[in-house]
């Protein structure tokens, strides 16, 4: 997917629709000169809604389109007659959609699920009819509720990427190769930092027609959990992946002290994710040889780790058997 495509934070001001009016009508008819108020409920104005779709991945299609607006409801009429509720306003957006309040940043829910639909304004109530107001003193009252008016403002919709493996690592780790390499995703791959500066998504084929999707992250910096870099908005979509895949290049000064770093951002931001599962490649290892693997091996993190190379294609078929046997681990 072209990374120019994939925007996952977008700025949207939304308005409900007003509720209508109560009915102040009174019942006349022949023979029934003077009936009783039989004035109707005003309807509701219409919500704002967010609708999960699966199909989507990205929030591009609401970044020319930030205005969205719920139609009113219709005043009540005579006989009872309650009028109709203002047409619902339905937003597509991709599974893992966060919904904020643009003024507090509160997080208002999380779209988690195909077809689910959760209510991001509501439209105001519709007033009620004189006919709720008649009383043992009050015969034929002269009046009757107004519609609440609709609500609107700023939201913020931000976008988790949803992947099986998560790729971890400083800028110019490997990333993008790797993905580019197991996948047919083509991110844009240069040897300077933050070539990466959307996720990129890849689906990764295995063995009898399985597969998994791998997202590659925009890279971490030290002091990412507090800004720095793109730290935060990277850190986001560390959160929708079941599997981290911590990527450190064989010519880092000190394998186990990078990892450590990783570690500690990911642990500053949120500490629950030190609860996935972790892995470890070693990356542009073609350029050591098994004395030197050997060496480092007395350092490295306790955790399953593979000496890998994405360009001389060595131990890659061996990188997919250990995150898929990871992935399905009971």
């Amino acid at each position: 997917m072209a990374s120019d495509n994939f925007v996952d934070y977008v700025k949207i001001h939304c308005a409900s629709g007003n509720g209508g009016g109560g009915s102040t009508h009174y019942r006349r008819e022949k023979y029934i000169p003077q009936g009783g108020p039989d004035g109707g409920d005003g309807g509701r104005g219409g919500h704002i809604i967010l609708r999960g779709n699966a199909q989507l991945w990205t929030l591009l299609h609401l970044k020319f389109h930030k205005h969205s607006k719920a139609g009113h409801g219709a005043h009540g009429t005579g006989n009872l007659k309650t009028g109709s509720q203002g047409e619902d306003k339905y937003i597509e957006v991709p599974i893992g959609t966060i919904a904020r309040d643009a003024e507090t940043d509160e997080i208002l829910f999380e779209i988690t699920a195909d077809k689910e639909e959760v209510i991001l304004v509501p439209g105001g109530r519709g007033g009620m009819g004189n006919n709720h107001f008649k009383s043992s003193t009050n015969r034929a009252p002269q009046f009757a509720q107004p519609g609440e008016p609709g609500q609107e403002g700023w939201k913020v919709l931000e976008l988790k990427v949803l992947a099986d493996v998560g790729l971890v690592g400083f800028p110019n780790a490997g990333k993008s190769t790797l993905l580019s390499v197991l996948s047919s995703a083509k991110p844009e791959i240069g040897n300077y930092p933050f070539t990466t500066l959307r996720p990129n998504l890849g689906i990764v084929s295995y063995r009898d027609y399985r597969s998994f999707v791998m997202a590659d992250i925009p890279g971490i910096i030290e002091g990412a959990h507090e800004g720095k870099g793109i730290g935060l908005r990277f850190l986001r979509h560390i959160e929708r992946n079941s599997l981290l895949l911590f990527m450190v290049p064989a010519d880092s000064d000190n394998v186990a002290k990078e990892y450590e770093i990783l570690l500690n951002e990911l642990r500053q931001y949120n500490p629950e994710l030190l609860l996935k599962d972790r892995l470890l490649a070693i990356t542009k290892s073609d350029m050591l040889d098994d004395v030197m693997k050997s060496q480092m091996e007395v350092d490295l993190p306790a955790i399953p780790y593979l000496f890998i190379s994405s360009l001389a294609q060595q131990n890659l078929v061996e990188l997919k058997d250990m995150i898929w046997k990871k992935l399905n681990d009971e």
